[in-house]
This record gives C-alpha cells, sequence and structure tokens, in this order.
C-alpha cells in the first residue's frame, strides 16, 4: 500500500518554571508542561502519528525520558530527525493534521507560526500542516486546566 496513517496522542502536566512550547512556540503565560524534553505536546503527538504511519514505534523508543541526550531538547529538532527516520524507512511525508486541546491560552494567533515551524522541521510544505485548538469544555482534567493535550493524524507514502 502507497499511503499510510497514523495517529498521535501525548498529554503532558502544568508545570511551574518551565516555558509554554507548542509547535516551536513559546508562549507568554507563567507556566510551561512537565516533561524530559522541552514538553511541546503538539510536537510530541505529531511525532508518534509519522512514526506510527512507518511503523517506527513511538517516540519514548526513539527519545526515551531517562536519555540525557533529549534532555530539554527542541521537539522540533525531535521532528527533524523523525522525518529522517521515515525518509530511510523508504517514504515520504504527504500531510499533517493535528488539534491541541487547551483550556489556555488561546492559540489561534500564533497558529500559523506553529504550522509554519512544524513545516519546516519535517521540510515539507506550509500548506500540508493543519493544526488548530480547542478546549475541553471545563470537563475532566484538561477542562479543569491542569495540563494539555494534543492529537495528530500523518499521512505518507511509501516508495
Amino acid at each position: 500500500m502507497p499511503l499510510r496513517v497514523g495517529i498521535g496522542y501525548d498529554v503532558h502536566r502544568k508545570a511551574a518554571h518551565r516555558r509554554l512550547i507548542l509547535g516551536g512556540v513559546s508562549f507568554d503565560v507563567p507556566w510551561g508542561l512537565e516533561g524530559h524534553s522541552d514538553a511541546d505536546v503538539l510536537s510530541h503527538a505529531i511525532g508518534d502519528a509519522l512514526l506510527g504511519a512507518a511503523s517506527l514505534g513511538d517516540l519514548g523508543r526513539h527519545f526515551p525520558p531517562g536519555d540525557p541526550r533529549w534532555k530539554d531538547a527542541s521537539s522540533l529538532q525531535l521532528l527533524s530527525l523523525i522525518r529522517a527516520m521515515v525518509d530511510g524507512a523508504g517514504a515520504s511525508v504527504v500531510n499533517v493534521d493535528a488539534t491541541v486541546v487547551a483550556e489556555e491560552p488561546q492559540l489561534s494567533a500564533q497558529a500559523r507560526e506553529m504550522c509554519a515551524n512544524v513545516a519546516h522541521a519535517l521540510r515539507i510544505d506550509r500548506s500540508l500542516v493543519s493544526i488548530k485548538a480547542t478546549t475541553h469544555e471545563r470537563l475532566g482534567a484538561l477542562g479543569r486546566g491542569e495540563g494539555i493535550a494534543a492529537w495528530a493524524v500523518a499521512l505518507i507514502e511509501t516508495r
């Protein structure tokens, strides 16, 4: 089959004294997300979707949280490495679609920049990346603002 789909999901708890980074964009809020790398939940979900589409496992397999090489690493850098893995598996990225679930901050003003950052890391045209945001309607832990989650779908084409 020349086309393959992968689904990615990630969630991170809020943490004081960290920067909030989503899609490589730093947000001006007094908190960030817990994580070994920069905790960019959006980039992590996209990375997992791409790895899944290529049957390459998951983010934790390639970038284990206990490995000091990935401490505070840029998740856009990880996406670039994942793109190379997808290439090495004989495939290319067709497109990526992602949704961030967060009560705050508002993300719409930065959506274009996030798309551009992800597209650059994946070496694809900006028009092939879609990033949306929604809230959890104040339901559950995400709705109480205890963290941020992201879902992503990636389509790859095998050669």
